[in-house]
């Protein structure tokens, strides 16, 4: 396409200014309708945070999910070794889970358990681990305590 000569204007049929308007009006509408993860919609008390599902079970209401299949190969392999009931390669694992920080719903003491997720690299138990409820919940926690998330299977 030649330039314009000086003192032109390059004219834009109306029709096309028009359709490229309600183009992005589309666009701009479903950015901001409120039906993306964690925008609060299908909760009947509130925002559900991100990563939550729908079909979370009760026990995970309110807090972030994870499914089984997208936690780390091992995380895996831990809870693999939770089903069998060992062996575990940590003297801690399956020690009571004292939820001190009450990061978690509140039970009396002994129901809840901690077992090690190893950390590649790491020269300790490093931060990662899974807590099991007697109720079947299991959490997982990547920095040592500080955040859960629901594990669903």
């Amino acid at each position: 396409m030649p330039p314009l000569a000086p003192g032109r204007s390059l004219t834009v049929p109306r029709a096309l200014v028009g359709l490229l308007a309600v183009v992005l009006a589309a666009l701009l509408a479903g950015c901001s309708s409120g039906s993306g993860p964690g925008s609060g919609a299908g909760t009947a008390t509130g925002p559900r945070p991100a990563g939550t599902s729908a079909s979370a079970p009760a026990w995970a209401h309110g807090m972030g999910t994870v499914r089984e299949s997208r936690l780390p190969a091992e995380a895996r392999t831990a809870l693999a070794r939770i089903d069998r009931g060992g062996p575990f390669p940590y003297a801690k694992d399956g020690v009571v889970f004292g939820n001190y920080e009450g990061r978690l719903p509140g039970h009396r003491r002994g129901y809840y358990h901690e077992y090690t997720v190893k950390t590649p690299g790491s020269r300790d138990r490093g931060a990662r681990r899974i807590v099991t409820g007697q109720g079947g919940e299991i959490y997982y926690t990547d920095d040592h305590y500080n955040s859960f998330r629901a594990v669903l299977r």
